[in-house]
């Protein structure tokens, strides 16, 4: 028989905590500890070892931010981190998912998508919402220093042509099906492109490959769609 997912819940908001656990409890998640702050979300994660976290970005004591990095640092299991924020484009969720984390929800979340993010970032395919990731993430470029005009840097260079393409491709926002509608191929394979090329930059999910791809200057911020930017072929 299949463990039960097994997570905690970081808010200092004791109604939120208590409303999330009767969410998940109902969907036979297991919540292990419900806590305040940051600094019992850390050692509540060392104690319990659950498969994910909900983390409160603001919070007394420590921060959501520094909890997630705190949890994801030098811990060989590492839990899924889903950020909440009760601002949409919270200015400290794009560190957050710098961090880390592996996406974000409003508080307002219905109960049948926060059940089903909380799932779906235990099997790693963390972009829970491709549009609103791609908006706060090109937000922020726009105020990071400029790359060198060069090309991508240079740990690209790993990535395959195919795999640059796909790369672009999820930092504009796109899910696998339309990955594959875009290029012409199965989901299945668009799924093995993706999986390399995390592999590859020894990234966590698809959350830190779209950062990876604003931040390296792969593509650029504007619009409502990223602007290309050629890229090296190794």
């Amino acid at each position: 028989m299949t463990e039960p997912l097994r997570a905690v819940i970081a808010d200092d908001q004791a109604l939120v905590r208590a409303g999330f656990r009767m969410i998940l409890a109902a969907d036979g998640i297991d919540v292990v500890a419900e806590v305040p702050d940051g600094v019992e979300a850390v050692e509540a994660v060392r104690r319990t070892r659950p498969d994910v976290v909900l983390m409160d970005i603001r919070m007394p004591e420590m921060d959501g931010l520094e909890a997630t990095r705190r949890i994801l640092t030098g811990a060989a299991d590492q839990p899924r981190v889903i950020i909440l924020t009760t601002f949409d484009l919270d200015e400290l969720v794009y560190e957050a998912l710098s961090a880390g984390a592996s996406g974000f929800l409003l508080k307002d979340v219905t109960p049948e998508h926060l059940v089903a993010a909380v799932r779906l970032v235990r099997t790693g395919d963390a972009l829970l919402a491709p549009t609103i990731t791609r908006r706060l993430v090109e937000r922020h470029a726009r105020t990071a220093p400029p790359t060198d005009a060069v090309g991508p840097h240079r740990d690209l260079a790993v990535l395959t042509p195919r795999e640059l393409e796909v790369l672009r491709l999820l930092a504009q926002g796109l899910s696998n099906a339309e990955l594959a509608e875009r290029l012409h191929l199965s989901e299945t394979t668009v799924k093995t492109h993706v999986g390399r090329i995390l592999a590859k930059l020894g990234l966590r999910d698809r959350v830190q490959a779209v950062v990876t791809a604003y931040e390296t200057g792969l593509v650029r911020a504007g619009g409502p769609q990223a602007e290309e930017r050629p890229a090296e072929q190794p």
